[in-house]
């Protein structure tokens, strides 16, 4: 007997499940327990809590909505949180010994703008500790695997996020980007994931890492897909105090993204749909660190986008290489001063055993903090001290305004948008760095530049590659500040002409 794929599964975008349960031909609650079946079953260890009960409450209020016929435009869609946004009910630990037992009494922004367009939240997602990482390794409760081969990390820090997209374990998910955690772990498991404008959505409710870096951003197979979840997500808060209350000249609130998709949609044409695009590829995003496998799916990808119209140009952003230590100065310095709260005294971990309270910190943070977060404490720790302020934390910031400015230039004189690779080899091997946990870091190159100048940009699969041509390849769409309307509708384009977007494990 044929295998049937589960329920929830069986509908190839958010519009198609919204028709269905509009149709009353599935409801909320089939779809929560086909998804509450699948995360269960799952062997990836994308989800760190899961409760069918809280799921199911929350399956039976979006049903009743759909038969008073009033239901909101996510209403009964199963996706499910990165462990970084506060939730009532389900356990938030930042995937961290120092929260493991931690429950939030209220929702994060994100999560109450969510649940409020009626979606159904399957639980909590795995992801690098604190969101430090790059493949979801440094998880406090064990890594993350890639669909595509458990024996390979699917990316950080979002990786549960896009572990549990890729496998069909939900709709979709939210992720955070501060470096490019929802970029990059979109690229290696072949699924979409966008990082709007930094500003276009509250921070409120999600646990700190870099106060000027983190952005949240959803993660879904297709582009129409995080469309739904960002126009939704995105909105002026005035409990982040750096939200933005206008993008633009233009109200920062759900429907901006959205109209700005449709606008960019109607300015296509039907012969060549992106004529007039000028699209900046960046040489230095093409150097000897960059797989071949990698450059030739970039490569093929903007030779698509040259047949629909788009003109290439080549453009130059002189201190991408600079965004490294940059990144790695400014990240840290704010990761050290937000992790300054978990002390063992109001909450978090404490020692069982200590003498006085200064032992009491330090060995509850001991305890708590895993390796890779107490590294990056002593990195920003130790930029921040005195005598070392200006010579690093400063000139990191002066050469952040500088990347910033390059990208500005480029979007001034030479193009419309930017793209290129979003990592420079595919999926890499589980443990293989264990022994040079900096080599990571180095990773981050493509992405580093446009999070430290707030920019939007996002990750669409575009090709296979590594030794089988097995594991998925991202390509990476940059766009000018508030844009994010306009690479939604860039990405749709590329994902109706081609297929990566389709590609699901194991079916290559």
């Amino acid at each position: 007997m044929p295998k049937t794929n589960p329920l929830h599964t069986q509908f190839d975008s958010i519009e198609a499940l919204r028709a269905a349960l509009q149709a009353r031909e599935v409801t909320a609650i089939d779809l929560a327990n086909s998804a509450l079946a699948a995360a269960q079953a799952s062997s990836l260890n994308a989800f760190l809590h899961i409760d069918p009960e809280l799921t199911l409450g929350q399956a039976r209020a979006a049903d009743a909505m759909l038969a008073a016929g009033n239901a909101p435009p996510l209403c009964g869609i199963p996706i499910a949180h990165k462990d970084v946004f506060v939730t009532q009910g389900w356990r938030t630990t930042a995937a961290s010994k120092m929260l493991a037992d931690y429950t939030s009494p209220y929702d994060a922004a994100v999560v109450h703008r969510l649940m409020q367009a009626g979606a159904v939240s399957i639980g909590k997602l795995n992801c690098d500790e604190f969101a430090m990482g790059s493949g979801n390794e440094n998880s406090a409760f064990g890594p993350v695997k890639n669909p595509w081969n458990p024996n390979f990390v699917p990316g950080g820090s979002s990786g549960g996020s896009a572990a549990a997209v890729a496998a069909g374990l939900v709709a979709a998910a939210t992720g955070t980007d501060t470096g490019g955690s929802v970029r990059q772990p979109a690229a290696l498991c072949g699924v979409s994931g966008i990082k709007p404008t930094y500003g276009t959505v509250s921070r409120f409710g999600m646990v700190a890492f870099g106060s000027s870096l983190d952005q949240a951003g959803p993660i879904a197979r297709h582009a129409k897909d995080l469309l739904e979840l960002l126009d939704v997500m995105s909105g002026f808060d005035e409990r982040d105090s750096t939200s933005l209350e206008t993008c633009d000249g233009v109200a920062n609130a759900s429907g901006r993204i959205r109209a700005d998709f449709n606008t960019a949609l109607q300015q296509q044409t039907t012969s060549l749909p992106l004529a007039g695009l000028r699209i900046g590829v960046p040489k230095e995003f093409f150097n000897a660190g960059l797989a071949s496998d990698v450059a030739q799916a970039i490569e093929a990808a903007l030779q698509v986008f040259e047949s629909l119209g788009a003109k290439r140009v080549t453009i130059s952003l002189p201190r991408t290489e600079l965004s490294i230590p940059a990144y790695y100065v400014i990240a840290p310095a704010e990761a050290s001063s937000n992790l300054q709260r978990y002390d063992g005294v109001r909450y978090g971990h404490r020692a069982a055993q200590y003498g006085d309270l200064a032992e009491m910190t330090s060995r509850s943070r001991s305890e708590g903090f895993g390796p890779e977060v107490l590294r990056r404490i002593m990195v920003g720790t130790y930029v921040l001290s005195h005598g070392y302020y200006d010579a690093y934390y400063l000139q990191a910031q002066r050469v952040r305004r500088m990347i910033a400015n390059d990208f500005q230039s480029a979007f001034a004189e030479h193009c419309d948008v930017i793209m290129g690779p979003v990592t420079p080899t595919v999926a890499k091997p589980i443990g293989v760095n264990r022994d040079n946990p900096t080599a990571d870091w180095l990773a981050d190159i493509y992405t580093l530049g446009i999070s430290l100048a707030g920019l939007p940009a996002m990750s669409i699969p575009c090709g296979l590659g590594g030794t089988a041509r097995d594991l998925p390849i991202g390509l990476q769409i940059i766009g000018n500040y508030f844009s994010e309307g306009q690479l939604l509708a860039i990405a749709d384009r590329f994902q109706q002409t081609t297929d990566w977007h389709q590609r699901k494990p194991g079916q290559q």
